[in-house]
């Protein structure tokens, strides 16, 4: 994409801040140009977050159904998925995903719980709990 041609549609995502992107300039290079956003990623954006959200609604009420581990809820709280959660771990997927079980949960050390707390940004007490009200 040209410089001039990098789209300049406000939207209420970035709110009112602009980000970088690399645009072809006058003499053919990669330079750097803002934009305040555009229809496209915004429409990706909201859809993305959407559904973040239902799997977290959804996470939360298996959860308290004992279907799966707060984990599971809090992984997507954080906007995290799966992959991402086992790879900041260091573990493989299908361990994390072990972690959902509420049975094999209830029995990770400390030290296990205390990494999942870290990466998560939150407490243990808090990661082995379900929050009182549904939209926390």
């Amino acid at each position: 994409m040209k410089k001039d041609d990098v789209p300049q549609q406000t939207d209420i995502i970035y709110e009112g801040e602009t980000k970088a992107v690399y645009a072809v300039n006058a003499d053919g290079k990669l330079e750097m140009a803002q934009t305040s956003g555009w229809e496209a990623e915004s429409t990706a954006l909201l859809q993305a977050l959407e559904e973040i959200d239902r799997l977290t609604q959804e996470a939360l009420t298996r959860a308290i159904a004992g279907q799966t581990s707060p984990l599971e809820y809090h992984m997507y709280r954080r906007r995290l998925d799966l992959a991402m959660l086992a790879q900041a771990t260091g573990s493989f997927q299908w361990r994390v995903k072990r972690h959902f079980n509420p049975q094999k949960f209830n029995k990770l050390s400390h030290k296990q719980l205390e990494l999942y707390s870290i990466i998560l940004d939150i407490s243990i007490e808090e990661l082995t709990s379900l929050p009182e009200e549904p939209n926390e």
